[in-house]
C-alpha cells in the first residue's frame, strides 16, 4: 500500500491512509508520517481497528512516553489513558489548550483513538500555533518574542481538586507538578517554525507584567489562537 495525505485546511490538519497500523509499521512508512506531522501539525487515520498495545507501540515511535497524572489508565497500559465525556461522567475540561504545558517537557503530542462515537456533535478542534503566530503583526511578534508565561497543573484542574475528595485524590499531581515557566513564543526543534505557546486552561500570568497587563495580553491572544482560519474541525466516525 502507498501512503496519502489529504489535506483537511490550510492552516493544518490531514488524514493518512494507506497503513495499516495493526501491523508494525515499516521505517519508510513511518518517515512519512512523521513528515506529515510535521507539517501538518495534526493527522488523522480512519478505520484502524487497533488495540491499547498497537496505539502505545505507534506512539513510542515518536519518542518516550509520559503518563498523565489525574486521569485513570486502560487496564495493563499506565501510558493509555481514558478522557471519557458522557452524561453520567461530563469532561470537566472544554477549554482550548495544548495538553500538559504545567510539566516543564511538555509532550510533543497526544494521540487519540475514539472508542465510542456520537450520533451527532462530539467533534474536536485543533488550532495552528503557527499559524496564529504568522497572524500577529510584527510589532505583537517583536513583543512577545523573549517573555515568558506560568503554567498551572493547579489552576488547570481546579474543577477536579474543588470536588469532594479531589484535592486528596490528586495531592501527589499538585506536589509533583508546581508552576512551570515556558518561553510565550517556542520554536518547534525540527520544523523550525516559530508558535504561540500559552492556552487558557494552563497558562495563568505572563512574567514581569503587572496582573492587569498579563491578563489582557493572555486574553488577547487565547481568542486569536482560536480563530477560524487558524482551525480545523474533525468528526470522529465509528470504526
Amino acid at each position: 500500500m502507498i501512503i496519502k495525505i489529504n489535506r483537511i485546511t490550510s492552516a493544518l490538519g490531514a488524514e493518512v491512509s494507506g497503513v495499516d497500523l495493526r501491523q508494525p509499521v515499516t521505517d519508510e512508512d513511518f518517515d512519512a508520517i512523521h513528515k506529515a506531522l510535521l507539517e501538518y501539525q495534526v493527522i488523522f487515520f480512519r478505520e484502524q481497528h487497533i488495540t491499547p498495545g498497537q496505539q502505545l507501540a505507534l506512539a513510542k515511535r515518536f519518542g518516550p512516553i509520559q503518563t498523565h497524572p489525574a486521569y485513570a489508565h486502560v487496564e495493563g497500559y499506565p501510558e493509555v489513558c481514558i478522557l471519557e465525556n458522557s452524561k453520567e461522567n461530563p469532561s470537566k475540561i472544554d477549554t482550548w489548550h495544548t495538553d500538559m504545558t504545567f510539566r516543564p517537557n511538555p509532550p510533543l503530542g497526544s494521540m487519540l483513538h475514539a472508542q465510542q462515537v456520537p450520533e451527532f456533535g462530539g467533534d474536536t478542534m485543533w488550532s495552528s500555533m503557527s499559524a496564529s503566530f504568522e497572524g500577529l503583526s510584527d510589532k505583537w511578534q517583536h513583543f512577545l518574542d523573549g517573555l515568558e508565561a506560568i503554567h498551572s497543573f493547579e489552576y488547570g484542574f481546579q474543577e477536579s481538586l474543588s470536588e469532594p475528595g479531589g484535592r486528596q485524590r490528586l495531592a501527589k499531581a499538585v506536589e509533583d507538578n508546581p508552576p512551570v515557566a515556558h518561553p510565550v513564543i517556542r520554536i518547534h526543534p525540527e520544523s523550525g517554525k516559530k508558535g504561540i505557546f500559552v492556552n487558557a486552561l494552563f497558562t495563568i500570568h505572563i512574567v514581569g507584567m503587572k496582573q492587569s497587563e498579563s491578563k489582557a495580553v493572555l486574553e488577547f491572544l487565547n481568542q486569536h489562537i482560536t480563530l477560524p482560519e487558524f482551525t480545523c474541525r474533525f468528526k470522529w466516525q465509528k470504526y
